[in-house]
């Protein structure tokens, strides 16, 4: 069988991930796609378990390398007890953050060695990446600001909490990011309505999922 198609979507808090994320799902089922969403951290009963020590409590909870290191963690079960396993069965895997999100929160935003972090993603999977990447772009400002008016758990606002210098940091990492890898990223303007930026989502995603109906057919 083959394998299937690895979606991720990244950025800064309040871009609207989740929501995009739930979209594309529908738009790839109503094609014929098998489609499995999932998030990080969590997305696995063992990863789950972990994200709460992540999103939750006081925002100098933990030093930012430990911070890695349970992220880290957390992703290798996330790998090996749901996404790989889907990816083998010919699913389309769409997750709301990965491991740009570690560079950028935990590299960029708290000052992580970013070669350590590179050396701790390959450990645990090799040279795997995600076939696509749709990284949320808009100003700190902004997304702080949908962020907490659309805040509907207040345990889980850690990062949120986190002083607005980090925040830009976390920004200008993901645009990094985004720029140092063209052939997968693709930044997209957030500050737009829902609809128009599900639309430029859809046509980055859409010609990968149906180029992998033709090679299964042929």
């Amino acid at each position: 069988m083959q394998r299937g198609i690895f979606i991720t979507l990244e950025g800064g808090e309040g871009g609207g991930k989740s929501t995009q994320a739930k979209l594309l799902s529908e738009v790839l089922t109503t094609r014929g796609h098998q489609v499995m969403l999932t998030r990080e951290p969590g997305g696995s009963p063992g990863a789950e378990a972990i994200r709460a020590l992540l999103v939750q409590g006081d925002t100098s909870r933990w030093e930012g390398l430990t911070e890695a290191l349970l992220h880290t963690a957390a992703r290798h079960d996330h790998l090996t007890k749901a996404i790989q396993p889907a990816l083998a069965r010919g699913m389309v895997v769409i997750c709301d953050r990965f491991a740009d999100s570690t560079m950028a929160y935990q590299g960029y935003g708290l000052g992580v060695d970013r070669a350590k972090l590179t050396s701790l993603y390959r450990m645990i999977a090799g040279n795997f990446q995600p076939d696509v990447t749709l990284i949320l772009d808009l100003p700190v400002d902004v997304g702080l600001a949908r962020a907490n008016a659309r805040k509907t758990n207040v345990a889980e606002s850690r990062y949120e909490n986190m002083a607005q210098m980090f925040h830009q940091r976390l920004r200008e990492g993901f645009r990094t990011i985004a720029a140092a890898e063209p052939g997968r990223c693709r930044l997209i303007d957030a500050t737009r309505p829902i609809e128009a930026i599900h639309a430029d989502i859809a046509a980055a995603v859409l010609p990968i999922c149906e180029n992998k109906v033709r090679r299964a057919r042929s």
